[in-house]
């Protein structure tokens, strides 16, 4: 039979290892758990981050600097796209 993970081993500083015991213990996890789970935030944290970045690169680009700056650009959009199907009601 195939396994369905693998066996990684780690080392950590002896502070951080008790640290990591008694969250395990207190949460009633097993040490696997409670690194997997920490791969699973760090990840999403490095997602968010990466939106984040892109979304200051393309907010530059458009000259946005502010949050009121995102609310009109999007109104603004929304506008241009709606407008087609504005004059095409007005046409039916």
């Amino acid at each position: 039979m195939m396994r369905t993970t693998r066996i990684v081993s780690i080392t950590l500083p002896p502070p951080l290892f008790e640290q990591a015991q008694t969250i395990a213990k207190e949460e009633n996890r097993t040490m696997s758990e409670l690194v997997r789970e920490a791969l699973r935030r760090y990840q999403r944290e490095r997602e968010w981050q990466e939106l984040q970045a892109y979304g200051r690169v393309a907010a530059e680009r458009a000259g946005v600097r502010t949050e009121e700056g995102v609310v009109r650009a999007i109104h603004d959009l929304r506008q241009q796209q709606n407008a087609p199907r504005r004059r095409a009601a007005k046409r039916s």
